[in-house]
């Protein structure tokens, strides 16, 4: 958004009154995270400006005060509910967040925040709603989005990062990104950030590395208009990479900053994973969305060896606590369709100068081969990787016959056209992998995923690429 010096000084000048008032708002908004057949995290932040214009340093201020949510089954909040009154303080980055247990599966509730600088002088915020998963009704279809690689300096300074066009508009630049807009229109049971939600080391100029600068990425983000018009209405779940955990690659060694213990705590700080506050729960979690299908939301930053370590046994990406998890709930499960969600792919092909992921041989590629080589001999059938990481969207096929979704990135200007089978560039130059789909031209975008469609069978799952106006790339039925 263009403004004029004199304009400038006006805004300046108001964004101060604001601040000397001592108003409080909720300038990002409500999120509901985690949801369940009974539970739900919800998260809002109290700041000093009622956004979405951001002050004059580029940040939204928090603000000190008090909030509770208030919920119930219907939109005229009869029979409500209300939280317990919560502080919104420095320590905590002015972050709320609040824990509903004993909810009734497959309902909608609505939920609104009650905010101000203390319980007798507080104001009501918007409705917002999420509806909890329903994993024992076999005739509940379920459906959700999922994106990654959400990259704002590139969105809001029209210099991509890779070989998709800048195509942000003056006016997504001030509500967000457009592809919020177009999965909004498809109304998902739930999102799934699949990593990269930010990036700290952007521009490359100046990269975060102070808790302010770090915190700011978030901020910047979350409070524009399509986001929090977004997820006030769709419940997410989501994973880290390397970017919104420490920069390019980022593994758990070295004094840059930031520090990995830092990574780790800012993560659960900013969105609605775990219990406020909890810093020990793991990230790598399981969670039942129908009776045909279960999703496994893979860590992979926490716990992983160094990357310049020699691939071989030794070498892990996930960890052995999380490998044994993973073998053991995936052996344990019987749903249909096992869909594992990896912030990094598995299949790939991928660019073989990476050493960071599954799919490269400097990387962590024998315990790649482990683990589709324990997936047939343990006989596991059905297993779906969906992964971000990787810019571009594409379906492979590994030569043990499991499928990878690359959902891509979710902006233009953070897309490039990668890397296929066969190429000397790739981590395929045999051309090992099948490739049923591949995009020809970069464009940001995301993954729908549906189990049980309308008119087709309960144990039918749907998968399309769409870009980021919400148009249809790329789409495939699968019977189990």
């Amino acid at each position: 958004m263009k403004t004029s010096p004199a304009g400038y000084l006006s805004l300046v000048i108001t964004l101060a009154a604001f601040a000397r008032a001592g108003e409080v708002y909720h300038a990002q908004g409500e999120m509901a995270g985690e949801v369940g057949a009974s539970q739900v995290h919800l998260q809002s932040r109290l700041t000093t400006l009622p956004g979405p214009e951001l002050a004059p340093d580029g940040d939204m201020p928090g603000a000190t005060g008090v909030a509770a949510f208030e919920w119930s089954d219907s939109a005229d909040f009869a029979d409500a509910s209300q939280s317990a009154w919560l502080t919104a303080a420095p320590d905590n980055d002015f972050i709320i967040r609040t824990t509903l247990l004993d909810l009734r599966p497959g309902q909608r509730y609505f939920y609104r925040l009650i905010y101000g600088t203390a319980p007798d002088s507080v104001r009501t915020g918007p409705t917002r709603s999420f509806k909890t998963l329903s994993p024992i009704d076999a005739d509940a279809p379920v459906s959700f989005c999922m994106g990654t690689c959400m990259h704002y300096d590139a969105f809001m300074s029209g210099v991509p990062n890779g070989d998709g066009p800048a195509t942000a508009t003056e006016e997504d630049k001030r509500l967000g990104f457009r592809v919020f807009a177009a999965m909004r229109k498809l109304r998902p049971d739930f999102f799934i950030g699949a990593g990269d939600t930010v990036y700290y080391d952007f521009p490359k100029s100046q990269p975060a590395t102070t808790l302010p600068g770090l915190r700011k990425k978030w901020h910047e983000q979350f409070r524009l208009p399509r986001l929090t018009e977004f997820f006030g209405d769709c419940p997410a779940f989501w994973s880290k990479d390397d970017h919104d955990f420490r920069f390019d690659d980022a593994d758990l060694e070295g004094a840059d900053l930031p520090s990995a213990s830092t990574g780790k705590a800012l993560f659960r700080e900013q969105l609605p994973i775990t219990p406020q506050g909890d810093q020990k729960s793991p990230t790598y979690r399981t969670v039942r969305i129908h009776p045909h299908a279960q999703l496994w939301f893979l860590e992979g930053r926490d716990h992983r060896s160094p990357n310049s370590m020699p691939d071989g046994p030794e070498k892990s990406l996930w960890g052995a606590a999380q490998k044994a998890w993973l073998e053991q709930t995936l052996k344990a499960s019987d749903a249909t369709w096992k869909l594992i969600i990896s912030p990094t792919p598995l299949v790939g092909p991928d660019r073989k100068t990476k050493k960071d992921n599954h799919t490269n041989p400097l990387g962590f590629r024998h315990e790649g081969d482990e683990f589709f080589a324990w997936l047939t001999r343990e006989n596991i059938k059905n297993v779906i990787i969906l992964s971000g990481d990787r810019h571009w969207q594409y379906h492979s096929i590994h030569p043990s016959g499991v499928e990878e979704f690359s959902v891509g990135a979710l902006n233009d200007e953070n897309s490039i056209l990668g890397e296929y089978p066969g190429r000397p560039t790739s981590t395929d130059p045999d051309s090992k992998i099948l490739q049923p789909y591949h995009y020809k031209e970069a464009t940001g975008g995301f993954l729908r995923v549906e189990v049980a469609p309308k008119g087709l069978s309960v144990a039918t799952l749907r998968l399309g690429f769409h870009d980021d106006t919400g148009a249809v790339l790329y789409q495939i039925e699968k019977a189990p």
